[in-house]
């Protein structure tokens, strides 16, 4: 008593007396509030064990707990409503609640009375629940924390359709991304097993998902098929579908896949066999989803870029060198043989890099090796081009239009990589040089390009190998030389030309339209198409002078924006994309 007595004195002199300096005066009285309002708590849950004041009584399988409705209510917005909002049971001195587990409703209540509530991996799911019927917000998020902490691949998938039934999209995404990390290991536990046939299909359709070779995922899908091959051997073809043959390995696929007695009885699957094998036969096209890898493959999308002249244009560059887009990351790769070159073509076929032209009267082939690394020197051109383009089609490459140093060229050659050998294919309706050409849907276009030194043209040739003829489609919204194409998505994108815009055609409706804007015009870049997004990387500016920057269009979003730059300040150089081994 007397010690209190000083205590009290001693504050009356030094108010800040016993407390700690660090606090200021309006930290203090939040402490008091704090202090206060949890005292409060306590007494009324004391009163809550003592049935002391309690206005109502809480009832379900067959336990009762006695409560105070303003308390119930400060808590609960449900509550608050029963008890506000003219219901009987907000004048009833019982109320009976259905389908509420006991147990989580006294933890529920001991949460709104402030006692500590401790969570665990058997109780959350019901207090979650619980607190979702009952609109307690706090408390929700505090078990949708919990849930996030516990994620596994192991149970990812049923935290997921939690997340789903309860509309917490938060824990959903995060259960997704879990599975997609980790998906090879998830495909091994038991709710795998358990996934819908459209689930599946819609994890395998996921441009995230992260396997290390497609050959695991197509095991994945067969586990799941096989798990109850009789009723889901039906959903097999549209889950064959998300499954990228192409990039698996052809001995697997030979040994594995072709062979496999559920793919076999099934018709609906035969096509998709037939497209790998031609994938295999005449190479696949890189800016198709079908043939892309998957995040954190040992394979990944990369550009090639070749050759050019120097800033000034007064260099001609024998640099070749790979991107990863990924990374960010360039590297070197073998010199190109015969460095005077440029406003050569390029292309790729079955992961090998061509080019040609370079100078005028140049009849020289040369095939790159990513594998080995080096250049080979195959069949020559029946005629020597420069300005020309080349393009795969159908397993076959076509050297279109040119330069002769006398005029421009209405020829076309096609090279048969297994005869090794050009052929000459029926001419271009109008001869063009420096023009756009790129092959889409089985046949090839080319777009504007120089008709002669001062003048251009906006034409669009198309070319159907199917009967070796030449038809004009929708003239481009632009009649311009130096610039380039790409395919993506059974889309062609073209840019270049000093042109500020990028734009697309789409074959299949014969229309144009402008999807993206540089930040300044640029011509003679290269343009290649890696992991769903078209690359323009160097070029010449207005004022002439070769660039070092780089951008990249996300077609999806509509947006251009910059890239690492170049290691060197190019124009007229070449892209290509192909697919390399990448250490993780």
């Amino acid at each position: 008593m007397h010690r209190r007595a000083k205590e009290e004195s001693s504050s009356e002199t030094n108010p800040r007396a016993g407390q700690n300096p660090s606090l200021d005066r309006s930290q203090e009285k939040l402490l008091v509030k704090f202090c206060h309002a949890e005292q409060i708590l306590h007494a009324l849950d004391s009163y809550r064990q003592e049935g002391i004041f309690t206005d109502v009584v809480l009832t379900m399988d067959g336990q009762e707990f006695p409560c105070h409705r303003a308390t119930l209510s400060a808590n609960s917005a449900y509550f608050r409503a029963m008890f506000a909002g003219g219901l009987k049971e907000g004048h009833q001195d019982m109320v009976e609640l259905q389908k509420i587990s006991a147990p989580t409703m006294g933890l529920v209540l001991d949460y709104m009375y402030g006692r500590n509530v401790i969570l665990q991996e058997d109780n959350v799911e019901g207090v979650l629940e619980l607190s979702s019927l009952l609109q307690i917000p706090k408390l929700q998020e505090a078990c949708v924390d919990f849930l996030e902490d516990q994620l596994h691949p192991s149970n990812c998938l049923g935290l997921r359709r939690f997340a789903d039934t309860f509309s917490i999209p938060s824990l959903a995404e995060k259960s997704k991304r879990v599975m997609l990390d980790g998906f090879v290991e998830v495909s091994h536990h038991e709710e795998f097993l358990d996934l819908e046939a459209w689930e599946l299909a819609e994890y395998l359709a996921d441009e995230r998902l992260a396997a290390p070779k497609e050959e695991a995922v197509f095991e994945a899908a067969m586990r799941w098929v096989r798990h109850d091959a009789a009723m889901r051997q039906g959903a097999l073809r549209d889950l064959l579908e998300h499954v990228r043959l192409p990039l698996v390995d052809p001995c697997y696929f030979v040994e594995k896949v072709e062979t496999d007695e559920l793919i076999r009885a099934s018709k609906e699957c035969l096509p998709l066999l037939r497209e790998a094998r031609k994938g295999y036969l005449l190479g696949n096209e890189v800016g198709s989803p079908w043939s892309r890898p998957r995040r954190f493959m040992e394979l990944a999308e990369m550009i090639v870029v070749i050759g050019g002249c120097d800033k000034k244009a007064r260099l001609k560059l024998p640099f070749v060198d790979v991107f990863h887009p990924a990374s960010g990351k360039w590297k070197p790769l073998a010199s190109m043989p015969g460095y005077t070159k440029s406003e050569f073509a390029a292309c790729a076929l079955k992961n090998n890099v061509y080019i040609s032209g370079g100078h005028v009267g140049s009849r020289d082939v040369w095939m790159l090796s990513p594998m080995w690394n080096a250049w080979i020197k195959v069949a020559c051109l029946k005629e020597g081009r420069w300005r020309h383009k080349m393009v795969t089609l159908q397993g076959k490459i076509y050297a279109v239009g040119g330069y002769d140093g006398f005029g421009r060229l209405d020829s076309v050659e096609c090279y048969d990589p297994f005869c090794n050998i050009w052929t000459a294919v029926t001419s271009l309706v109008q001869a063009v040089s420096s023009a756009a050409v790129a092959s889409c849907l089985g046949r090839l276009y080319v777009i504007g390009g120089a008709v002669d030194n001062s003048a251009n043209t906006d034409k669009v040739q198309c070319y159907d190998p199917a009967t070796n003829q030449w038809s004009l489609r929708s003239p481009a919204p632009f009649n311009l030389r130096c610039i380039s194409a790409i395919t993506l998505n059974n889309l062609i994108y073209v840019a270049g030309g000093l042109l500020k815009e990028i734009f697309c055609y789409n074959p299949q409706k014969d229309t144009w339209c402008e999807v993206a804007s540089l930040c300044g015009p640029l011509a003679s870049c290269g343009v290649a198409a890696s992991t769903g997004k078209i690359y323009i990387l160097g070029g010449r500016a207005e004022n002439g002078e070769g660039t070092e920057k780089a951008f990249v269009l996300d077609v999806a979003l509509g947006k251009v924006k910059p890239q690492p730059p170049l290691p060197h300040c190019t124009s007229d150089l070449v892209c290509v994309t192909i697919l390399q081994h990448v250490s993780r």
